[in-house]
């Protein structure tokens, strides 16, 4: 009998295949964007009077069919299920899922309402762009939150600095801390810029330098620094993004020859045997080819070089006595 791991491994492999098809992505897709044109049609209550039965009915075949998509990604990890909440897109999914099964969620219209609209975002699962600018707003929340804290800090000083010298000229804008920083607020979008500056003139020459300094700090500065915050935030989403997506495999070594075993060196082919009549006729061209040259060469040499006299035989009888 198959083991139960493999039994796992085999159904992890068919679900991931499934999941990782182009037409099941698409098809998800396709019925997120008709959940979204379900739940505007019920924003028209005479349309929902009139097509209630089939709205109700469209919407549980949408909790199945999202039911069965999360069953089939949780096939996809059964041979390693920790992976599969490593994924916050996996957990956010889930739990839309999920709420909708809830008794207190269900009876409750407004809230399932809520979680119906929730199910939109699951879009940016299938739209790597849309994830990007998602997971940059989610990464950018520290910056903005000292962003916002510096930003009350700045409407409070201005607006106690304001409430100081215009509450009594202008009680309208300035009558109380509440009401100078809703003004302040609005100047920060340099909305009414100029008719607060006139107003401000007819009471103050120094009005101006109040509001030239507001609105070099909070409106070019602050929002200059808001937005580096994001676009550095977008950058390390891309790159996230970048090292998260699946990298194409390596070539595998062939089959026969594991990759830590080098592959054999080819054995050479033996040398040819030489036919013994045919190097001896060479043996001899060539020794023919070296009289030739030395008798080339030999009758200048002696020429320029002549022998010298012979020595003398020595007399044998001399030789004897010797």
């Amino acid at each position: 009998m198959p083991r139960p791991r493999a039994l796992r491994h085999a159904l992890a492999q068919r679900a991931r295949a499934l999941t990782e098809a182009r037409w099941f992505a698409l098809s998800v897709f396709a019925l997120i964007i008709a959940n979204a044109v379900l739940l505007g049609a019920e924003t028209y209550s005479g349309l929902a009077r009139e097509w209630h039965h089939w709205l109700h009915l469209a919407e549980h075949l949408c909790i199945a069919a999202f039911t069965v998509e999360i069953a089939v990604r949780v096939c996809a990890h059964a041979d390693r299920p920790r992976d599969f909440f490593r994924d916050p897109w996996n957990l956010f999914d889930m739990a839309v899922v999920a709420c909708a099964f809830l008794p207190l969620v269900r009876e409750n219209t407004t809230v399932l309402r809520l979680l119906r609209l929730a199910r939109v975002l699951r879009t940016a699962r299938f739209l790597p762009q849309l994830r990007i600018v998602i997971v940059a707003v989610a990464r950018s929340l520290p910056g903005t939150v000292s962003f916002l804290l510096v930003g009350a800090l700045l409407l409070y000083l201005y607006a106690m600095v304001g409430w100081v010298f215009f509450s009594e000229a202008n009680p309208g804008q300035y009558g109380s801390l509440g009401r100078a920083v809703l003004t302040l607020f609005l100047l920060m979008t340099l909305d009414g810029l100029g008719d607060a500056v006139h107003a401000g003139l007819e009471i103050s020459r120094w009005s101006i330098v109040y509001y030239a300094s507001y609105v070099l700090i909070a409106s070019f500065v602050l929002v200059n620094v808001l937005i580096g915050v994001v676009i550095s935030s977008l950058e390390e989403a891309r790159e996230l993004e970048r090292e998260q997506s699946p990298t194409p495999d390596a070539p595998s070594a062939p089959a026969s020859v594991p990759p830590s075993i080098p592959a054999p060196a080819p054995i050479p082919a033996p040398a040819p045997v030489p036919d013994p009549d045919v190097d001896l006729r060479t043996r001899i061209a060539i020794a023919r080819k070296a009289l030739d040259d030395l008798e080339a060469v030999l009758p200048p040499f002696l020429a320029a070089h002549p022998p010298g006299p012979a020595a003398a035989p020595v007399p044998a009888r001399d030789t004897a006595r010797s």
